[in-house]
């Protein structure tokens, strides 16, 4: 008898097939550590084959950081409703950054750990996720600001050091959250909600926190 014939798979659907594997060893063993043979068995194909549609280990991270932030990105801004309050878009974009993180743990280990700490040209291919969420979180803030009407001039640079912050301490709340049983994204948003947007909501009225005058 001859050998089966096997419907062969579009090279879309392997490809992403190849990308949902390396993602899954990448954000549990790490980049260094993680190893091509592991990747190809995972995902049910043979070595060369990856290195044929992926060409090497070096582009195959490449190919997931870029997906993994573009779903990140997309989730995001899915997630919000530009008819709503600023306060509400920024809840509702929390809450989408926050279950889309806690719903692929190995795609945030591969962008907020391992993609940051090996360098370029990884580190640039985050960072251009990460200032495309900064940009949404300013033009958030710029609109609070207006609403809020006391500081409709609010300076730029202020405006942006405030988005820098809030998603920061995103990054660094989703990365607890991932290891921290039982949190939930609706708590974690609001954790964030309480910490940031309160803050931001006396500054909005002009209650504004002064340093003390330095001694001379």
């Amino acid at each position: 008898m001859g050998a089966v014939k096997t419907k062969r798979m579009p090279r879309a659907v392997r490809e992403q097939q190849m990308l949902d594997a390396a993602v899954r060893i990448f954000g549990q063993r790490g980049y260094m550590a993680a190893s091509m043979d592991e990747i190809a068995e995972l995902a049910g194909v043979s070595k060369p084959l990856v290195y044929l549609y992926l060409n090497s280990k070096e582009d195959l991270f490449t190919a997931c950081i870029r997906r993994e932030a573009a779903a990140l990105t997309r989730a995001v801004r899915a997630g919000v409703r530009p008819d709503l309050p600023a306060d509400r878009q920024l809840w509702d974009g929390l809450r989408a950054f926050f279950a889309h993180t806690a719903e692929h743990p190995d795609g945030w280990s591969v962008l907020h750990l391992q993609a940051r700490t090996h360098g370029e040209p990884f580190a640039t291919e985050v960072a251009a996720m990460r200032t495309e969420i900064v940009a949404f979180v300013t033009r958030l803030v710029a609109v609070a600001a207006r609403e809020a009407h006391r500081d409709p001039d609010l300076p730029e640079h202020e405006v942006a050091g405030l988005a820098e912050a809030l998603v920061g301490a995103a990054e660094s709340l989703a990365a607890w959250a991932n290891v921290t049983p039982g949190t939930t994204a609706r708590q974690a948003a609001a954790t964030l909600m309480n910490f940031a947007w309160s803050g931001l909501g006396n500054l909005m009225r002009g209650h504004v926190w002064t340093p003390p005058a330095e001694r001379t």
